[in-house]
Formats: structure tokens, sequence, C-alpha cells
């Protein structure tokens, strides 16, 4: 049975339900890293869905006895503290985790692609030609170099995330670290040159449009990811596989709350009969950016 309540003065009542709200607003968030994605239609509901038991975990323990309610906001904000000195689950992941939330239902809108993919899938299909056939020779996730350097980076960003996102954090760590060290280098202007994921690394991380799709498309495979390259008018960009609309709504919230400075406004995806791949080229600075035009001229998956 709960303690007799009615030998604390108004402003214990008060002091106590502001340490409640205080310990719940940090402490839900860090339970929905471990809780599986929920999804209502197109809403996110699982960081709700934490904020509601957090908030009946402090309820229960202002019930038993209110000053329970000291030790767990003490214990919640000192490992806040301790985190931010170890790197993990920190003050600003709270108020992304928050930021994500809002920016996911309310804030960021999809942009399907209409293009020759959904009209003409036959004549992408047959379209062969220098360019498809020189990318496809140079990509290779096989290679041990390319393989170790792409297991190295997918675990140096949102690790904390792991428990809740599974795989798709380490395909947005991998991103992340391409898109920032990429250099952009051009072709000799009287010939096209494909460089393998293996010359691009050793050479810097420097090249074209092309080569950045060969890497990114070789690093992603060699650590699970089903990739393809898209040609369009003028560019090349890797694609990445995303799966059924329920697949595409994770990675979606993953994007929103991960990539989040700025805010996530639009994702540009594509769709053919039911399977979802998002955009991964350096030209964005998230996945799922804008695509430079919709002349798509050939695919290239392995």
């Amino acid at each position: 049975m709960p303690i007799d309540q009615s030998k604390y003065t108004t402003f214990q009542h008060f002091l106590l339900n502001l340490l409640s709200l205080l310990t719940v607003l940090p402490l839900a968030p860090y339970l929905n890293r471990f809780m599986p994605v929920i999804q209502v239609g197109a809403w996110h509901i699982d960081l709700f869905v934490s904020i509601l038991i957090a908030f009946l975990f402090t309820r229960l323990l202002l019930w038993i006895f209110r000053p329970l309610i000291i030790p767990a906001f003490v214990l919640v904000a000192g490992a806040l503290i301790f985190n931010q000195f170890t790197g993990r689950y920190t003050f600003q992941n709270v108020v992304n985790d928050y930021q994500g939330m809002v920016q996911g239902n309310w804030g960021t809108k999809d942009s399907k692609q209409l293009d020759i993919l959904s009209f003409y899938p036959r004549k992408v299909e047959t379209y062969v030609d220098k360019t498809v056939r020189g990318i496809r020779e140079k990509v290779n996730y096989n290679d041990s170099l390319v393989r170790n350097f792409s297991v190295k980076h997918s675990v140096d960003y949102y690790d904390e995330y792991f428990p809740k996102y599974g795989r798709i954090v380490r395909y947005l760590s991998l991103y992340r670290y391409i898109r920032e060290n990429f250099k952009y280098v051009n072709d000799s202007q009287r010939d096209e040159y494909f460089a393998t994921a293996r010359e691009t690394i050793q050479n810097g991380m420097g090249g074209d449009c092309d080569d950045h799709s060969i890497l990114m498309m070789s690093c992603m495979e060699s650590i699970g990811a089903r990739m393809r390259i898209v040609l369009i008018r003028g560019h090349a960009y890797p694609e990445l596989y995303c799966g059924s609309k329920d697949d595409f709504e994770t990675m979606k919230q993953a994007i929103i709350l991960l990539f989040n400075n700025p805010p996530v406004k639009e994702l540009y995806y594509h769709e053919m009969n039911g399977e979802y791949w998002i955009n991964m080229d350096y030209t964005a600075r998230n996945p799922g950016g804008r695509y430079l035009n919709n002349k798509v001229y050939a695919l290239i998956e392995l």
C-alpha cells in the first residue's frame, strides 16, 4: 500500500511532480532506443509509447512513495551526464529524438519520382551501352580492402541506435562517412575512366559521379545491402533498396532522426511494384535527397 501523501506541502508536491516530469523527458527517448519501430498508418508512434511507459513508471513511484522520484531523477540525469564524457546517449540525443518525432510525423514530405522507371521498365532493362558495361565490370564487393573499409566506417556513427534500427544504422553510418570524405575530381576530357572501389579508397576518396557510385555500391553490398546505380542525363548515382512500404517507413524514420541538422523536409524515392529505393548520392546531405533530373536511361544491378 502507498504511504499517506497528505503530509507533503503544496510546494513539495509541485517540486516532486516537476522532478517526475524532468525524469520522463530524457527517460522516454532512452527507452525508445530499445523498442521496435511502431507504425500506425503513416504515423510513427514508438516514442509516444515510450513517453507513456516512462510517465506510468514515474507515477508508480509517486504513488508508492513520492521521494522515490528523487533518486530516479538523479540516476537518469547522472547517466546522461556520464554519457557526455563517453560519447554514448547524451542530452543532444534526447533533443534530436524529440525533433525526429516531430519532423517524422509532421514536417517531412514524401516525393515519389515519376519517370522512365515507372512507365517504360522494359526500355531500362534492355538498355546496354559502354557506360553500363564499364561500371558493372568495376563493382566488386568481395575485395578484402573494400570489405574492411566498409566494416570500419559502418560503426563510426549512430551505434547507440543499433538496438532500434539494426543494420539500417550501419548503412547510414557508411553513407555518411563516404559522403563527408568523397572529393569530386573530373575524368580526362577525352576518356571516361571507371575506378574500382579499391582505387578510390587508395587514392584518397577522389573521383567523379560514376566513381562515387561504384564506391558506394561496392561498399554497401559488402555489408549486406542491396544497391543499384541509376544513370540519368549527365550523372550517375547509387540507390539503396529499402524493401516494402513498411520497410521504407522505417528507413524514413531513421533518416529523419539521424540526419536532422537541418531537418529533412522531403525524401525522394523510386517505387515500382511495391519495391522502394532511396537516393544515396553525394549531392545531398542526407539519403533521400533531391534527384538532379528525371531523365533515367539505365539501371545497373549485380
